[in-house]
């Protein structure tokens, strides 16, 4: 009979006991070291264990990264094909094992509905197979005999402009259906790999592994919106449920609870008390105001970096929506982070965003967002420890929430912790693939890391992410900037400086772009005069972020110790009228890597 091999360095061996106890009580039979007999050389039982697991769960940590054992075992492991990752302490896995994913136990306290175990408990039984699960009186049902996947629902109002309705209604239905525990979820960016696209249902369930799958459409016009839904059974592609909402818009929340509760009872489901309140809870009950939250997340999400107006029509979206809903504490901490970003990198100082995200936390103090904005806007001020602080509380209560993760990667990487930084943008292009800034900065940590093979992965999507988003919006000078790096990083030089003449053509005002294309210029061209040419006049009117930020970028490392460099900084600081500063030597020591 297959079996969990569990592989860990001897410093996780609890968090190794507390997953192997886990495992057995969903029926798997699980193998480590601690059970080697006393008459059988140790290292010959443990190649005949390895060999014979079906699933092989490696726990990653600052030890186990320095083990040539768990290094060997998780080696063995990815040829086999039965390589499972854990993290419990934020270490990212070694080459060439951070190329794939790896599941999030940090402070793992048990919790069966936790995102992380889930994603770990998933992953065994589609590798073990349910005929190798041993019964237990104890188990939950197996969590891929109950897994789905919501296809982001099609938008037929036949306005594009709508499209942010139709993604905002998938996304709530996931986080809905994430919140029952008998049920696993697929990720929304693996879901909406398939947008757009006339696909399949039974393909789409063996290439996610999941039981079933949701799919529907949204039809938007005037204060009317039709929805459909169907359940579609992945295996054998019959309907086990479906129906038409032709409903007023104010029904919206009603409506996506029905789904829900829908496919509850389609899939014979228990729905706990707490799930059900869970799933009930909205931020708003004002359709209204929903609808200008969607809006406002929209742009927020996929607007044009570096330019100001994005900022400004987040602000006036989320402001609708709370003078509509007062008590909308989502839209208050989306108008915060606006807010800050305002203050922060375009010089607008009538609002800083901290008010905005007390008023979210005195509505609902488990809005994580809100604390991100604070974290901040300490950051802002200098002081760490407090931005340190408040960051752990927003992930903590939204480990998946893609703002938080933004935020703390760049915390990270003003501390020049570029291992950790590199660990929070991993999970927010997971939580949103199409964000090529965050591959953009992936590509910073892994060029610092050494990592060449991670720096040529996420310049692959750098450039292809950008080029969706300028197949809609040729203008988005952010997008051009993006893409400029990814060809610059795989070794295309001329289509590199092609882009950039466009870019700086398109929006010769965005300095967040030509700060962009002068980190480009350095790191991967090693183009000092041209770099400087770039960043000289962007230090000349830079605000007090974007000067920060360059003292410990280490895109900027070629340039350090330049006169022409150091002389801008220095003229940036008098400017700015804040105390004079060097920029920070390249950092001298790395994480262990392969």
């Amino acid at each position: 009979m297959s079996h969990v091999f569990v592989s860990y360095a001897r410093s996780t061996e609890a968090q190794a006991q507390q997953v192997a106890d886990a495992l057995r009580t969903l029926g798997h039979e699980v193998w480590r070291d601690d059970e080697l007999p006393a008459h059988r050389p140790y290292s010959e039982v443990i190649e005949e264990r390895l060999q014979a697991a079906g699933a092989v769960v490696v726990i990653w940590s600052a030890e186990a990264v320095k083990s040539q054992w768990v290094r060997a075992e998780a080696d063995a492991a990815r040829e086999k094909g039965t390589l499972i990752q854990v993290s419990v302490d934020g270490t990212v896995p070694p080459m060439p094992f951070n190329q794939i994913q790896c599941a999030d136990l940090k402070g793992w306290d048990g919790d069966i509905s936790a995102t992380g175990w889930r994603k770990l408990a998933g992953s065994v039984a589609a590798l073990i197979g349910e005929s190798n699960v041993v019964p237990s009186a104890r188990s939950p049902q197996s969590l891929r005999e109950h897994s789905i996947c919501v296809l982001p629902f099609a938008n037929m109002s036949g306005d594009a402009e709508q499209e942010y309705f139709s993604d905002g209604i998938s996304e709530d239905i996931t986080t809905d259906l994430s919140k029952i525990s008998a049920l696993a979820v697929t990720a929304r960016n693996s879901a909406f790999t398939f947008k757009g696209q006339a696909v399949d249902v039974c393909d789409v369930a063996r290439k996610l592994d999941v039981s079933y799958v949701l799919e529907g459409s949204v039809r938007k016009a005037a204060s009317r919106v039709r929805i459909t839904a169907q359940l579609i059974d992945g295996a054998t592609g019959d309907h086990l449920w479906a129906e038409r909402y032709d409903r007023d818009l104010t029904d919206i929340f009603a409506i996506q609870d029905e789904i829900s509760k829908a496919i509850v009872a389609a899939l014979k489901l228990k729905l706990l008390p707490e799930e059900k309140k869970a799933i009930e809870h909205r931020g708003t009950t004002n359709a209204d105001a929903y609808n200008f939250y969607l809006m406002a997340r929209k742009y927020w999400v996929s607007g044009n970096y570096g330019d100001i107006k994005r900022e400004q029509r987040v602000v006036r979206l989320a402001r609708r929506a709370v003078e509509i809903d007062p008590n909308y504490a989502q839209a208050w901490a989306l108008m915060a982070l606006a807010q800050v970003s305002l203050k922060h990198y375009f010089g607008i100082s009538d609002e800083d965003g901290e008010a905005s995200a007390d008023r979210a936390l005195s509505i609902d103090p488990t809005i994580p967002d809100a604390y991100a904005v604070k974290s901040q806007i300490f950051r802002e001020r200098g002081e760490i420890d407090d931005a340190n602080r408040l960051i752990v509380k927003a992930l903590e209560l939204g480990p998946e929430s893609w703002e938080v993760l933004c935020e703390a990667a760049q915390l990270a990487t003003a501390q020049r912790r570029t291992a950790e930084a590199a660990r929070h943008y991993e999970k927010a292009v997971d939580l949103i693939e199409t964000d090529f800034h965050s591959w953009a900065m992936l590509a910073m940590c892994y060029q610092a890391l050494g990592d060449r093979e991670g720096v040529l992965r996420a310049a692959e999507m750098m450039h292809s992410q950008s080029d969706k988003v300028l197949a809609e919006d040729p203008s988005n000078g952010a997008a051009l900037g993006i893409s400029a790096g990814g060809h610059a990083i795989v070794g295309n030089r001329d289509r590199a400086m092609e882009t950039i003449e466009r870019a700086l053509l398109i929006d010769p005002d965005n300095l967040t772009m030509r700060y962009n294309f002068g980190c480009v210029l350095s790191a991967y061209l090693h183009e000092r005069d041209a770099s400087l040419n770039l960043l000289e006049p962007v230090f000349a009117q830079a605000n007090p972020t974007l000067v920060k930020t360059a003292l410990v970028d280490p895109d900027l490392d070629f340039l350090r110790g330049d006169p022409r460099f150091e002389q801008a900084l220095a003229d940036a600081n008098k400017r700015l009228g804040i105390e004079p500063a060097k920029s920070t030597a390249p950092a001298t020591s790395t994480p262990p890597r392969s």
